[in-house]
């Protein structure tokens, strides 16, 4: 974590106009996790929205969230 004289781990794309398919993203969940960052990937981009996987590997983890530069996905996708 930066300032805490560690390097994140983590090279994030904030910019959803250039958003693609494999991208690493900061995403934000709303509800009872609202204040708490997450990390994702970008495994289809849309026009008006994105579906985040927390984990690439697992077919099921599969999110919808808003195209903006941290998505925001609502609670109930949270599987």
């Amino acid at each position: 974590m930066q300032g805490m004289g560690e390097d994140c781990p983590f090279e994030f794309n904030f910019d959803e106009k250039s958003f693609k398919v494999g991208d690493t993203v900061s995403y934000r969940v709303t509800g009872s996790l609202s204040d708490w960052p997450f990390v994702g990937t970008l495994i289809e981009v849309h026009d008006d929205h994105v579906i985040i996987s927390a984990d690439p590997n697992d077919p099921a983890s599969r999110m919808r969230g808003t195209r903006e530069s941290r998505p925001v996905v609502e609670e109930s996708e949270i599987g």
